[in-house]
């Protein structure tokens, strides 16, 4: 459905979950916690969810030859996702996240990142034309920073929009990466560590949006939780209030969000349009177990749209 390529450069992990009442204290051992284990990783989530809401979604990663590696880049390519530059690590394994939910839908994560840590600029030289005639190149922080720049220089000259969600929190981003940026998506910690301010509420969001944006960004999406999401397009400001759900594991939700926002923009939806569109995905999400089992299709999506 979408009139333009998405390509998600990022991040692909097998996800092992328990969920139990709450999550334990450092040193505490907890008992009765319910166990499963799905595909993740913020890159491949979002691609899953650019690709399961009508996106022409290309994914760059990388796993390791083994077991979670061949499951994952199968489970991609039944989500219609192409493939090509799916890498293969014959040295590390592929990406671990161990994460603990407990009965309110809040989470804790660690990733052990294996083959995701050795994506290197080189291997993203063969995705190098896909990236160039992309519509969208959408990246998150599981891959390392090199990478992360390079694809934002090689996008940016060719005036394809890049949309950086800045997850996991890094205590520093360049000022040339962020001018290359289209878009930024923190959630309230990452924009509080990119900022300086501590977000709270929709007024120091927008104080926030306001640093983030004098560092070279036009477009400023901050995602509040519960809250919603507060948006600086240019000099116009909008609060985005979320649809009242009663959350079952958050995990995921921010990756159901940008993937999103992704196909609604390539589908020529205004910012304000596309960040409804993507918050109302992330709604049907967070009322889920898991990551990329949560994310609705796009028929889901578009019958929560109308009412």
């Amino acid at each position: 459905m979408s009139n333009g390529k998405i390509v998600v450069v990022g991040s692909s992990n097998t996800d092992m979950v328990i969920k139990s009442d709450r999550i334990p204290e450092p040193g505490e051992t907890i008992l009765g916690g319910t166990f499963f284990m799905t595909p993740g990783g913020k890159g491949a989530n979002q691609a899953v969810a650019a690709s399961r809401l009508g996106g022409d979604v290309v994914l760059v990663t990388k796993t390791g030859n083994d077991l979670f590696g061949r499951q994952s880049v199968e489970l991609y390519a039944n989500e219609g996702i192409n493939t090509d530059y799916i890498l293969s690590d014959a040295k590390n394994p592929s990406g671990v996240a161990l994460i603990m939910v407990d009965s309110k839908g809040e989470n804790c994560i660690a990733v052990a990142s294996g083959a995701n840590g050795s994506l290197s600029v080189k291997n993203i030289s063969a995705a190098g034309k896909e990236i160039e005639s992309s519509e969208i190149v959408l990246m998150q922080m599981e891959i390392p920073m090199d990478v992360i720049e390079y694809v934002a220089q090689l996008a940016s000259k060719k005036k394809v929009k890049v949309i950086l969600n800045p997850a996991p929190a890094c205590p520093f981003l360049s000022d040339m990466l962020l001018s290359c940026l289209y878009m930024i998506t923190p959630n309230r910690s990452e924009a509080e560590m990119i900022s300086g301010v501590k977000v709270t509420d929709w007024e120091s969001a927008r104080r926030a949006a306001d640093i983030i944006s004098k560092k070279g960004v036009d477009n400023v999406v901050i995602t509040l939780g519960s809250l919603g999401a507060m948006v600086k397009e240019g000099d116009k400001y909008y609060n985005i209030p979320a649809e009242k759900v009663q959350a079952a594991d958050t995990t995921g939700a921010g990756d159901t969000f940008n993937g999103a926002l992704c196909v609604a923009l390539a589908e020529g939806e205004s910012i304000l349009e596309a960040v409804k569109f993507a918050s109302m995905a992330s709604s049907i999400a967070v009322t889920r177990m898991g990551a990329q089992s949560a994310i609705p299709t796009r028929r889901e999506l578009d019958a929560a749209m109308k009412k």
